[in-house]
């Protein structure tokens, strides 16, 4: 692993937090501040692949738009070597997920709290233009201290995208995904609030919405299917919360709310008791009732009650005759409007018609026949990927709807594509260049390539060891190290030797300069120069390798004492002493404290100001405690 390493002479890698699908993470410590932070470092394998680099760099790009409070905040990009990485606010806590996990689910008060936070966090983004697409719990940071901090814009898009997929691959996770996230649609701000709809049905119930055998089935049943109602779960939830949540989960963008700040604002009358008049979908319009014609009594003339008026002058038509003009009349005014439906009925069939299509059978054909048999047919092309024992990598496994479903052009026919065998046996890639064993492995399926630098004769970047070993057996996307050549060189004497001097030896032996060491001294001729180096000199390490130099500097002329009292552990612990003078810290001490009792320390302060000063002392990186001292 990485643990150890140092990134812009800054960031020191302390513990490895987890793993996404192109990133590593580790808790790091800024060296400058004493801070912790988290580091997230693009996977070396995918160096060479556009699409993580996009993916990766659309991360840092979206961050960098932003800062808001229910968002983990990006602090530094960089690249070290062969890596590319992130700097982000480190959250000392737990996902949502996890929460719901050991849970079970949350009352609805608090699921509201953690919904409104996610909103602002998303209303704030939504304002820089950006959609996350990837709203989940995992993405939810919950901090010991309680707030709630949105991460991973890893797929992220700038307002205006297309799609949520590349190259026709959906993206994203199924069970939070919104409709047209599942038909490769256009993707609005809408659909982050649809996840959040999901995350806050699955904070209620315990449970997300849809559930199936295959990511496929789950995708068909957001496209499709109502949710289970939430008091089947729930059922103490009140209605006014329901109605938002179902509002958000409303199949049609255009029906659900239109921003995170107006279903922010629905959750808060819900949580009151308020049903929203906004959240309640009216229902649609019913056909008008017919009444009952009445019928007409015919009345001759004698017995009519009021006799008809003779106009002088005015010809009186015969009976017969009128009623045969009033037939005619009749019988052209239905013969054109049997013609009129006539030709709308074969219009509409013609339609009908011309945009049908059957859903072909691909079940067993490549991926590629698949696709182009799909598109002839005037359908759209969704696939995903799942190891399968028996079927070979790229054939089609199953799809949705099955054959000869009627469709129409346009709709999405969703496929199953197999990748092969799960389990390989260890290709053997000793010997190879790191680059060229990196690539062999990730076509073989892993997920995170580790190298581990050693010194060695052999020419660098050669792989010496791998782990597993040749012909072991290996499950896709776990993790292999490789031990690579480092070349060697020696480590030269610097001691005595001026700053400068010694970092122009360092550069000519192919090593490099860490971050130094100032110690105070009251010889005028230490000052300035080496007084100590780590590696020791003659020691073999690897090309590149830091070396950490102590430089003397001129000692303070107020002086002091820290009585530290530090409690007992089972474990080592990193102490560290930092004097704040006009609110920089300066480094009095630094050790490691090995595990046993409970330890009482007396460390020396310095410093060019005299009067009471403030320290702080820190264990593990984190603070422990601020003691005053009085310097004169």
């Amino acid at each position: 692993m990485m643990k150890g390493m140092v990134f812009a002479e800054r960031y020191k890698l302390e513990d490895f937090i987890g793993q996404g699908g192109m990133s590593l993470v580790y808790r790091a410590v800024d060296i400058r501040t004493g801070h912790s932070v988290a580091v997230k470092i693009l996977k070396s394998e995918y160096n060479s692949d556009k699409e993580f680099l996009e993916r990766f760099q659309r991360e840092a790009q979206a961050a960098s738009l932003m800062s808001h409070h229910n968002l983990v905040n990006l602090l530094d990009v960089g690249v070290e070597g062969e890596y590319r990485y992130l700097v982000l606010e480190y959250v000392n806590g737990s996902t949502l997920k996890d929460i719901i996990r050991q849970k079970g689910r949350l009352n609805y008060q608090t699921a509201i709290q953690v919904t409104i936070r996610i909103l602002s966090a998303l209303q704030h983004a939504h304002d820089n233009g950006i959609i996350h697409r990837d709203i989940k719990p995992q993405n939810v940071l919950i901090h010991a201290d309680g707030h709630v901090k949105v991460a991973d814009f890893g797929i992220a898009r700038m307002t205006g995208g297309a799609t949520i997929g590349k190259g026709d691959t959906v993206v994203g996770s199924v069970h939070y995904s919104s409709p047209e996230q599942a038909t490769g649609s256009v993707v609005e701000a809408t659909s982050d609030l649809y996840s959040t709809g999901v995350v806050l049905y699955e904070m209620l119930t315990g449970r997300v919405p849809f559930v199936g055998d295959t990511p496929v089935a789950v995708a068909m049943q957001h496209i499709q299917d109502p949710p289970p109602p939430i008091t089947d779960f729930a059922p103490e939830t009140p209605p006014a919360v329901v109605a938002v949540v179902m509002k958000a989960l409303e199949k049609d963008p255009k029906r659900r709310f239109q921003s995170a700040r107006e279903m922010a604002d629905a959750l808060m009358r819900a949580k009151n008791g308020q049903l929203d008049p906004a959240s309640i979908q009216p229902e649609p319009p019913r056909p008008p009732v017919q009444q009952p014609v009445p019928r007409v009594q015919e009345v001759s003339p004698s017995k009519s009650p009021r006799s008809r008026r003779t106009i002088p002058g005015a010809r009186r038509i015969p009976v017969k005759k009128r009623s045969k003009v009033l037939s005619l009349m009749a019988s052209l005014a239905l013969s054109a409007a049997v013609v009129s439906l006539l030709v709308f009925s074969i219009l509409r069939i013609y339609t009908q018609v011309s945009q049908s299509a059957l859903a072909p059978d691909v079940t067993g054909l490549t991926v590629e026949d698949a696709r182009a048999l799909a598109q002839r047919q005037g359908l759209n092309w969704q696939e995903t990927n799942i190891y399968h024992d028996s079927i070979p990598a790229g054939q089609v496994i199953s799809q949705i709807p099955e054959q000869d479903t009627p469709m129409q052009k346009g709709d999405s026919l969703l496929a199953t594509v197999s990748l092969g065998p799960a389990n390989s046996a260890m290709p053997d890639v000793c010997g190879l260049g790191y680059e060229d064993a990196a690539n062999r492995l990730k076509e073989r399926g892993f997920g995170n390539v580790v190298a581990m630098k050693v010194v060695s004769t052999s020419a660098v970047g050669t792989v010496l060891e791998q782990i597993p070993q040749s012909g072991a057996a290996f499950t896709p996307g776990q993790s292999v190290e490789l031990t690579i050549s480092g070349g060697s060189t020696m480590v030269p004497e610097l001691t005595g030797r001026s700053r400068e001097d010694a970092i122009e030896l360092i550069l000519e032996s192919g090593l490099s300069e860490a971050s130094a060491i100032f110690v105070e001294t009251s010889d005028p001729g230490q000052i300035g120069q080496v007084l100590a180096q780590t590696p020791a000199s003659g020691a073999m390490t690897v090309l590149g390798s830091p070396v950490t130099l102590t430089i003397g500097i001129e000692s303070q002329p107020y002086q002091g004492e820290l009585a530290l009292t530090v409690p007992s552990s089972d474990r080592e612990r990193a102490l560290r002493v930092m004097l704040v003078i006009d609110e920089r810290e300066i480094t009095e001490f630094e050790g490691t404290l090995s595990a046993g009792d409970q330890r009482v320390m007396i460390i020396p302060i310095s410093s060019n100001v005299s009067g009471e000063v403030t320290c702080r002392v820190y264990l593990d990186n984190e603070l422990f405690s601020e003691e005053y001292v009085t310097l004169y």
